[in-house]
């Protein structure tokens, strides 16, 4: 019993360019529908009939116009939670974006910020435990993205190119916002104080950013310098991972300009 031979194959492919669903082939055939997908890249891939092939101009190769705000924003995900995958040079990068599953917001925010930045491309939204990917395909992610490179962000150096330097300057808030919304968080802390004899509880907000990489911690810090938000740093043992704000002029700053996670 051989599903995928090449009878069956061809089948498939007959189908589908006569204008048959990639559902209905599969079900006819009794083939997983991720099969026939593939089967019907590689078919138009053949034909110099993939999307891929006619793709709008890069920013960075062809001088494309570039949503900076929106890049801004995209690239504080990214040294977040974000990663370009480039398995070879037969497959089309994509960068991956991963999103608690119930911060909807933030997905709707980062996919958006995709379609901003590569208006063009296909992006999709994967589904896992507890969390979605977003994504989106482009063969010049590793353009737009000099920082990936093999191996884990906070081994290895993360520097920006000059031209991400000045889109960051002239875009710092958005920049904070993709950090703090990748890798920070807003919370209330409290306090109790005792009051004529009445013990009371105090409530405040804070914002925190925790990140392995030293470099991507100073890109957050330096940025914050620029807009005049106050920071400390909190060490989990010897390692200065996280980064608060707590002053009360800085946490009205980052509500003004970023707000929590949603």
């Amino acid at each position: 019993m051989n599903f995928h031979g090449t009878q069956v194959r061809q089948r498939a492919l007959a189908l589908l360019r006569d204008g048959a669903k990639n559902a209905d082939v599969a079900r006819s055939l009794n083939v997983p529908l991720g099969t026939i997908g593939y089967w019907k890249h590689l078919d138009r891939a053949r034909r110099n009939e993939c999307p891929g092939r006619h793709e709008a101009k890069c920013p960075r190769c062809d001088g494309r116009k570039l949503d900076e705000s929106a890049y801004s924003y995209l690239f504080g995900l990214y040294l977040g939670d974000g990663h370009v995958s480039h398995y070879s040079e037969h497959r089309v990068p994509n960068l991956m974006i991963t999103c608690t599953e119930s911060w909807t917001g933030l997905m709707d925010d980062c996919e958006k910020a995709m379609r901003t930045v590569f208006p063009d491309n296909s992006v999709c939204r994967v589904r896992r435990t507890g969390c979605s990917n977003v994504k989106v395909y482009s063969k010049h992610l590793l353009c737009m993205f000099p920082q990936h490179g093999p191996g884990k962000k906070h081994e290895r150096p993360i520097i920006l190119e000059s031209w991400q330097q000045e889109i960051v300057d002239a875009h710092p808030w958005e920049f904070i916002r993709g950090l703090i919304h990748s890798d920070g968080c807003r919370i209330i802390n409290w306090t109790t104080r005792l009051v004529a004899g009445e013990r009371k509880r105090y409530e405040y907000p804070r914002y925190f950013f925790a990140n392995k990489s030293d470099d991507i911690r100073k890109l957050f810090t330096d940025t914050l310098d620029k807009v005049g938000v106050e920071w400390t740093t909190l060490a989990r043992g010897s390692d200065p991972f996280n980064v608060s704000i707590a002053r009360k002029a800085s946490v009205a700053l980052l509500d003004a300009h970023v707000g929590p996670k949603y």
